[in-house]
């Protein structure tokens, strides 16, 4: 039976590749010179450390920018609110990956609202689709790609 799997997930390694180039950028611009503004990967997320929270605002988007360019859909971000501690101020930026229950319980039923033929299953943090026809997984895909579940999805493991 043809089936395939519905992730989200991102590269580590671009992400570690967008950070540098964000630092990189940083560290070259006129408006933060002398300042001690830098990016901090850590294993789930980024911490943006600067002096103010003005310049923290002024970083969101260059991380953002090098995301995208990289290839990483900026969805998969979740940023707290900045806090100062000190002299610097920090924002916490979580990166989510896997599909957690409650939006794998929402793929579920949109697909059986729609009535497409295909039965999707939960399994772990991706969903897992099958059916008789490989027309109807492809409708499936199309279904889904126009809906919004709040992250990212791609769609991998396609098999006849």
């Amino acid at each position: 039976m043809p089936s395939f799997d519905i992730v989200s997930e991102f590269d580590n390694h671009e992400v570690d590749n967008a950070v540098d180039q964000a630092n990189r950028e940083v560290s070259t611009r006129f408006d933060f010179k002398g300042s001690n503004a830098l990016f901090e990967q850590q294993e789930d997320a980024i911490i943006m450390k600067a002096e103010s929270t003005f310049q923290l605002q002024q970083m969101l988007p260059i991380l953002y920018s090098k995301m995208t360019k990289r290839g990483i859909d900026v969805a998969c971000l979740a940023s707290d609110n900045p806090h100062t501690v000190g002299k610097t101020a920090q924002q916490s930026i979580a990166l989510k990956q896997g599909i957690d229950t409650a939006t794998g319980k929402k793929i579920v039923t949109t697909i059986k609202e729609k009535e497409m033929k295909v039965q999707a299953s939960i399994q772990g943090e991706k969903v897992r689709i099958t059916g008789k026809k490989r027309d109807d997984l492809q409708q499936t895909i199309q279904m889904l790609k126009g809906e919004d579940f709040g992250q990212p999805l791609q769609f991998n493991n396609f098999r006849d």
